[in-house]
């Protein structure tokens, strides 16, 4: 194989749909599709559907930063092809209670964001020239969307990892959730800066580097998947109904509710799209509904939040003042 493609959360739902679509538009690439567990079907599914080989099942659990260091050193040691572009997918909610990930980080935050923010990180050295990030984000961060789910509050990273007062007693997760996916978008902002800042170094001091661009994509609403957990309407239909009855009805749903409302396969197309897609090379530091570009919410662009994110990732991630500099690129 000639290159890489990595996605978090690929084996079910959106990151299946989009991992099938990436194989079966790169047969020369491996696509590696990760998540804590499988189904142990998910590669498997993708090459028997396409009667290819070039899907391949790593775990990576999130919640873990000593697991994501094993995913890395895993790439490594494997000799995999280099990535050129790397999904970053996954996210959960918990929508009870206060839950903590194994490094003692408020669990939502620790997988929607930190072990992402931690795997860039370690794979950055594997990129390609011209990569390509993508991270999942969702139309639940923007509180003028209205989506249903309490507004996302950002007050600071540590608040979010470590909660506390009225944040630690809080019990409505969707909150933690929508502030979940304002933080994606909010580092696609700040890594798409700094690294902008790098390579205007690079280019000044005459030293080539490579070239990575980051966007984030709202899938919009995808009723027979469970990221209909994003949407307060999830709470008043049965599952069957959910499951079964309305994937049937998205072209009337789209006119009738929402335009944003997709099939998990064309969600999927849409982020294959972004990742890999010709008309959006070179295109980076964007907000896309599927494949059109829109405004995030008025918070996203605070270069306050952006970067108060940006220094407690990187002192919360890295192992030591030597890593921590080598990750803090365009300072």
């Amino acid at each position: 194989y000639t290159s890489t493609i990595i996605v978090t959360g690929g084996t079910s739902g959106l990151g299946y749909n989009a991992s099938l679509i990436l194989a079966q538009q790169n047969p020369d690439s491996l696509i590696i599709v990760s998540s804590r567990k499988d189904s142990p079907t998910s590669a498997s599914s993708i090459n028997k559907t396409l009667n290819q080989k070039n899907a391949v099942f790593v775990p990576l659990d999130l919640a873990n930063l000593s697991n994501v260091r094993a995913f890395a050193s895993t790439f490594s040691q494997n000799k995999y092809p280099p990535i050129k572009a790397l999904l970053l997918n996954a996210a959960l909610q918990f929508p009870e209670g206060l839950h903590f990930t194994d490094d003692g980080i408020e669990k939502t935050f620790g997988i929607t964001h930190v072990g992402h923010a931690l795997l860039y990180h370690l794979l950055t050295p594997h990129f390609a020239d011209n990569a390509r990030v993508v991270i999942t984000a969702s139309g639940t961060h923007d509180p003028a969307q209205k989506t249903g789910l309490p507004d996302a509050v950002y007050i600071s990273a540590e608040m979010l990892a470590h909660p506390t007062g009225e944040w630690a007693t809080m019990k409505n997760g969707l909150q933690r959730y929508a502030t979940s996916k304002l933080t994606n978008i909010l580092w696609t902002y700040a890594l798409h800066r700094h690294l902008e800042n790098s390579n205007s170094a690079s280019n000044s001091a005459q030293s080539p580097s490579k070239k990575i661009t980051i966007n984030a994509m709202d899938p919009g609403l995808m009723p027979g998947t469970s990221l209909a957990r994003d949407w307060k309407i999830y709470n008043y239909i049965p599952s069957f109904v959910w499951f079964k009855i309305i994937p049937l009805l998205i072209p009337l749903a789209r006119k009738l509710v929402n335009p944003n409302i997709h099939s998990p396969k064309e969600s999927g197309a849409a982020l294959a799209k972004l990742a890999t897609g010709s008309e959006f090379e070179g295109v980076s530091g964007k907000y896309f509904e599927g494949n059109r570009e829109i405004q995030s919410s008025v918070d996203s662009y605070k270069v306050e939040f952006q970067e108060d994110l940006w220094r407690w990732t990187l002192e919360n991630v890295s192992n030591g003042e030597e890593e921590r500099a080598k990750f803090d690129v365009g300072r």
